[in-house]
């Protein structure tokens, strides 16, 4: 099976702002669903939802991000 790339951090970061991916739905207006695919990397959000992410855990859309450089 092919190796899921984790291009966010969403998981991680709500896991330290100890919030869940129902509370992140409600806070951006998506499904829970959606957030879930966010989570487990199988979908990405759009620049604009992830600015919404980033206000609502108080972080940069940076510290959302996995630096892909190697």
């Amino acid at each position: 099976m092919a190796e899921i790339k984790k291009f966010n951090r969403i998981k991680v970061v709500l896991a330290e702002k100890d919030r869940t991916g129902k509370w992140l739905a409600a806070q951006v207006g998506k499904s829970n669903c959606t957030v879930s695919k966010w989570c487990s990397n199988t979908a990405q959000p759009d620049l604009q939802t992830l600015d919404k992410i980033a206000i609502a855990l108080d972080v940069s859309v940076k510290d959302l991000l996995n630096d892909t450089e190697k």
